[in-house]
């Protein structure tokens, strides 16, 4: 009920209270054996009396997102359901009985068990209103709490029943179908007591501590698993490096002994790289270094390398 309808309904009381003060007022002045002046007058009270009453009685407002339902004493519950404004009722003989058809959310969680018999802790977030043509049934049946009455034992019956058919890991993995199975299974409970839902969502799946553990030592164990596969696929990359590589150097070795007996000129050749290399090196250096030829390869017409090379042309 709003600010502007308990005004109206005080004002209309106070107005009464009123009436019924001037009435008897009126009754305390009059003079004893009145006769029918004084009957007329007791009439008339009266009669406002009853006007101010009925008219703070009378009347009824329906809020906006609710509706009535009304109750006779005679006839009980009535079939017609009263919409959003103000509407007549008879007093003592009528009641109304307001409902609000708003949609309201309800958080609900439940522990139930998987189908490998894991205690599964699950919250359910529902947004449920009722449906405003079944009121009477709903009043009659299961009265103004019948979401208290219903929702708590339909979800728990629901949740029980769908999670029992899926694993622990298929209610991370199938999450989505999960929900699904759930909320299609409870839009068919809920209208069987004449409640509509809006929304159905999982907020909330835990496991066990025992279940958790397990799955921390099983992911722990895999990148154990993983570490010790890149472990042994390094080593193996690391082999056959090796191999490859004693190979290569057997294979120079023997092309430079090849290269040496075939061509005596061969090792000169190399002498003279060597010798190319020592000097640019220490081209490039700031420091003094005071050597002689021999020392550094740079005395490239050795006399021994002259006699070696006539030695080799005379055989």
């Amino acid at each position: 009920m709003t600010m502007r309808s308990r005004w109206a309904d005080e004002t209309t009381r106070a107005m009464a209270d009123k009436v019924r003060e001037a009435a008897q007022r009126i009754f305390a002045n009059l003079p004893s054996g009145g006769g029918a002046p004084m009957g007329a007058l007791g009439l008339g009270a009266v009669g406002l009396t009853g006007l101010a009453y009925g008219s703070a009685n009378c009347l009824f407002n329906v809020e906006g997102g609710h509706r009535a339902v009304m109750y006779h004493r005679f006839g009980g519950v009535q079939q017609r359901v009263r919409g959003e404004g103000t509407h007549l009722v008879l007093p003592w003989f009528q009641r109304p009985v307001l409902y609000d058809v708003r949609a309201k959310p309800r958080m609900i969680q439940s522990l139930t068990g998987s189908k490998d018999l894991q205690m599964v802790n699950i919250s359910l977030r529902v947004l449920s209103r009722p449906d405003p043509g079944f009121l009477p049934t709903i009043y009659r049946e299961l009265g103004t709490d019948y979401d208290e009455r219903v929702l708590p034992s339909i979800v728990n019956e629901v949740l029980k029943s769908v999670v029992a058919q899926y694993n622990a890991s298929q209610l991370i993995t199938q999450r989505e179908a999960v929900s699904q199975r759930i909320r299609t299974d409870l839009l068919s409970r809920a209208r069987e007591f004449h409640l509509e839902l809006d929304d159905v969502s999982i907020t909330h799946l835990s496991f066990g501590k025992e279940y958790t553990a397990a799955v921390e030592a099983k992911q722990v164990a895999q990148q154990e698993a993983e570490r010790a596969k890149f472990v042994v696929d390094k080593a193996k990359q690391e082999k056959k490096s090796t191999v490859i590589k004693a190979q290569g150097e057997a294979k120079s070795a023997k092309l430079i002994g090849d290269a040496v007996r075939d061509n005596p000129g061969y090792i000169q050749l190399r002498r003279l790289e060597a010798a190319r290399d020592v000097a640019g090196t220490l081209s490039k250096s700031t420091n003094k270094v005071y050597l002689d030829t021999q020392s550094l390869l740079l005395n490239v017409t050795d006399s021994r390398d002259v006699l070696l090379e006539s030695h080799t042309k005379k055989k």
